[in-house]
């Protein structure tokens, strides 16, 4: 970026750092919801409490079943890879 386009662009910089920031948490959110290693030691952790008697049937097989829910969307969303979805960069995420 050249000196005069950025001083002609610098009142954009705060769009910018928004968009920039937004896009940030965006890929941390995909990160956390396509971790599929989390949600298989939460199913672990629950079988270990149920095992412990601390759920009753019904509070384990709810909550194995938000988590394998959980678990089958995050292996379809990752792909075979476990990754999210490339998302090419755009013009502001340089």
């Amino acid at each position: 970026m050249g000196l005069l386009t950025g001083l002609l662009t610098l009142p954009l910089a705060p769009v910018r750092g928004v968009d920039w920031l937004a896009r940030r948490v965006a890929e941390e959110a995909d990160r956390e919801l396509c971790d599929t290693g989390r949600i298989r030691a939460e199913l672990r952790s629950l079988a270990v409490a149920a095992d412990a008697g601390l759920l009753t049937n019904e509070e384990f097989e709810r909550a194995e079943e938000q988590l394998l829910d959980q678990l089958e969307r995050a292996e379809q969303f990752a792909g075979a890879d476990g990754l999210p979805p490339y998302r090419p960069r755009t013009w502001g995420n340089q």
